[in-house]
């Protein structure tokens, strides 16, 4: 088959942030997502706001932007939008990659033909897929570069699966990862890392093999962690969780802004891009989910290995020059305040701690998260 690579202006940037709808007394899940959108109706902001998988989630989207900085603000449209609608309502949004303590059984999956299948096929795997997460859009202008840039930006997954990490709770349990999303959404059937393909004819016949054999009906149920968009002319980075405010929402954003950007120049200029055997990028999956900012993350297809905030600096200084070209220096930025803070994660364990454990600590970690949203930005454990 042919698959289609649409136009797209070089590095415009999209950005989707999955979030929960949560109890505004009780700090647990609310299904209200449906009664939200009727609600919003004909608002014009409303374009920014679409409904999800499961009827406890909404998704913010921006439109296609110049900069991350018009993405944000795009989606904080978005969340002025949903608060008006949902604080009579006496319920809250909250960003995270789980949900602390809600159990997956009794979520509903929203009334859609696309969903039921999935549940249908997954059975126990699709109706626990309770998880939130952040994508984000870069536009590639030439089509050839789509696979080496996607090939690339897997030297790069730790980093930013361990800045996002944001679910070591599951169903009230602490996991001891950092991330349980991550672990929990790759047993989709086409979820996880993407095939290392050097061919955009090896990506078409991987497409018509699973059209063929019913494993896809199209190509977005591709849901690789790093992947192609053809259908916006994008590479999308999908291993984010989900993030708890905006400061670390933009950082992200413009941290993959910045890496497709760097390596588009790259490519522009005949250099090599950097690449890492499979079962290293595997590896460091596993290292960043489990560990977040304390893993020891393997560097290069050599195996160099170094604590994760010792190289973000070093991969900080080498993005400076492309983040001023795009505009985001500020927002870049804030990955330094994510170190300084302790990504969501490390705040999360310490306000549970802070509350004396259990129950009163998680419905604790609801609050401080939906405050953290309010706010814009992390804030200090109380």
């Amino acid at each position: 088959m042919t698959l289609d690579f649409a136009p797209s202006r070089r590095s415009s940037v999209g950005l989707e942030w999955e979030l929960a709808l949560v109890d505004a007394d009780s700090g647990n899940l609310r299904q209200v997502a449906p009664a939200v959108m009727e609600a919003l109706g004909p608002d014009a902001r409303a374009r920014h706001v679409k409904p999800e998988f499961l009827r406890n989630t909404l998704e913010v989207v921006s439109d296609v932007c110049g900069t991350v900085g018009q993405a944000i603000t795009d989606l904080e449209a978005g969340i002025a939008v949903i608060q008006d609608v949902i604080t009579p309502m006496r319920a809250e949004i909250m960003g995270a990659g789980t949900h602390p303590f809600a159990h997956w059984s009794q979520q509903q999956v929203t009334d859609k033909q696309r969903y039921a299948t999935v549940v249908d096929r997954t059975q126990v795997w699709g109706r626990q897929q309770v998880v939130y997460g952040v994508h984000v859009h870069v536009g590639i202008e030439d089509r050839a570069k789509v696979l080496p840039i996607v090939r690339s930006l897997l030297v790069y997954v730790a980093h930013l699966q361990a800045l996002s990490a944001s679910s070591p709770y599951w169903g009230a349990d602490d996991t001891g990862y950092a991330s349980m999303r991550a672990l929990i959404f790759q047993q989709l059937p086409t979820a996880g890392l993407p095939y290392q393909f050097s061919e955009w004819s090896q990506l078409e016949q991987y497409t018509d093999d699973m059209l063929r054999t019913g494993v896809i009906d199209d190509f977005t149920e591709v849901r690789w962690d790093v992947r192609p968009a053809p259908h916006f002319g994008t590479v999308e980075v999908r291993i984010c969780d989900g993030t708890s405010n905006v400061l670390e929402l933009a950082a992200l954003g413009a941290l993959v802004h910045c890496l497709v950007e760097h390596f588009s120049t790259l490519l522009d200029e005949g250099r090599e891009l950097p690449t890492m055997p499979r079962w290293f990028v595997h590896e460091n999956k596993w290292r960043a989910a489990r560990y977040g900012m304390d893993a020891i993350i393997i560097l290069d297809a050599a195996g160099n290995e170094e604590l994760i905030t010792d190289a973000l600096p070093r991969l900080l200084d080498e993005l400076a020059p492309v983040a001023e070209r795009l505009g985001c220096t500020d927002e870049l930025a804030g990955i330094h305040e994510i170190v300084r803070a302790g990504a969501s994660y490390q705040r999360q364990r310490a306000v549970a701690a802070a509350h004396g454990g259990g129950q009163p600590g998680l419905e604790a970690v609801v609050r401080a998260l939906v405050a953290e949203l309010r706010a814009g930005r992390p804030l200090p454990v109380l």
